[in-house]
């Protein structure tokens, strides 16, 4: 299984951003000592208060300079707020600077004041992810290449530096509504997806689907799997539960008022299905999250979980959110990252890792 990681540099209170800064990258530091496999970097824009991470490979560039062996992940790169072409060089420096440490996730995002606010239809972000998922595909893997579709047109370009991995980087993309599981298991991608809303009970049934995809397109095997949880360990149960009730509880306000805003600006159907949910956040105790979204406890209870997970519904990897919220202490959440990687990943060794598959330029 792969350990990750995923960080949001959270905005700290009465600190600067500088501040900040400085904070992550120690907890950076932290992971490529302690040995964990990857961070994931988030991208997130417009909320000063909740993070400072709206250029994740600017930051990863900064993290492949200071480290030799952790791996650099985008958890996601939000394609259709992106033109193709300096998106594919600068992915490519970053793998080529890391020699070869990037893992490139990609997704939609649901966040429509994002769309909003840089102008683009977010009518249009299937219909752009998929155009622009297949031309970053084309520009890493053919010395030149034209290009004609619906919202890019290129003639004869060729773009350098190619990855350092080959064809490209792996490469992983985020699920989150019922068609997009099955669509990826079509493409013969990874599949990211996330129980921050989602219980892990619903989540098996929509992995489901995914895997039916992955089957029916003629994949062998099985489609790798990899979740991103809120995650927290201490060394008893009443302090996991302690120490990271405020911060996981701060997390599902927010969270709420997020989704509501980008109701208004989404279709009713949409809408609808986004406003169930705002409901079902807002009425969320943190014990039932506990019992259906979260890994929270010692180091034996969270890899109790994990290896029933591996077995229910094949995970791959885990991307263990140690500061949902943003608001537990730089001191637990190195704590808790030790415990992690000292305490749960040896658990795990036979089971490391396993090799994805690149995405399929000619499945849809």
């Amino acid at each position: 299984m792969e350990f990750g990681m995923f960080h949001e540099f959270p905005s700290l209170p009465g600190r600067s951003e500088s501040e900040a800064f400085d904070e992550a990258m120690e907890q950076v530091d932290a992971a490529e000592r302690l040995g964990l496999d990857v961070m994931w970097l988030a991208e997130l824009h417009f909320e000063p208060r909740r993070s400072l991470l709206s250029a994740p490979l600017s930051v990863a560039s900064a993290i492949a300079a200071r480290t030799r062996r952790i791996k650099i992940g985008i958890a996601v790169q939000v394609l259709p707020l992106c033109h193709p072409l300096r998106l594919a060089e600068e992915a490519a420096t970053v793998d080529q600077l890391s020699h070869g440490r990037l893992i490139f996730g990609v997704g939609r995002s649901g966040v429509a004041q994002t769309y909003a606010a840089y102008g683009v239809s977010y009518a249009e972000s299937q219909a752009r992810f998929r155009e622009i998922l297949d031309i970053i595909q084309r520009a890493w893997t053919e010395p030149v290449f034209s290009y004609e579709g619906a919202f890019h047109r290129f003639n004869e370009v060729s773009v350098t530096p190619k990855p350092f991995q080959k064809p490209h980087p792996p490469i992983r993309i985020a699920a989150s509504t019922p068609d997009t599981f099955p669509a990826i298991g079509r493409r013969g991608a990874p599949v990211f997806a996330s129980v921050r809303h989602t219980s892990w009970s619903d989540l098996a049934g929509q992995l489901r689907h995914y895997q039916q995809g992955w089957e029916a397109a003629g994949y062998p095997g099985r489609g790798p799997v990899y979740v991103s949880a809120p995650t927290y360990l201490a060394e008893t149960e009443e302090r996991a539960v302690s120490e990271s009730r405020a911060s996981i509880m701060h997390f599902y306000h927010e969270q709420a008022n997020l989704l509501e805003g980008a109701a208004r600006l989404v279709d009713p159907v949409t809408a609808e299905r986004r406003m169930q949910r705002v409901h079902e956040l807002r009425r969320r105790s943190y014990e039932a999250a506990r019992e259906t979204n979260l890994l929270v406890g010692t180091p034996a209870t969270v890899a109790a979980k994990l290896a029933a997970l591996q077995r229910e519904i094949g995970l791959c990897g885990i991307l263990a959110e140690l500061n949902c919220g943003g608001l537990i202490p730089h001191q637990n959440v190195l704590n808790a990252m030790r415990l992690l990687c000292e305490e749960v990943m040896p658990r795990f060794a036979a089971s490391r890792a396993p090799a994805a598959p690149p995405v399929e330029q000619n499945k849809s």
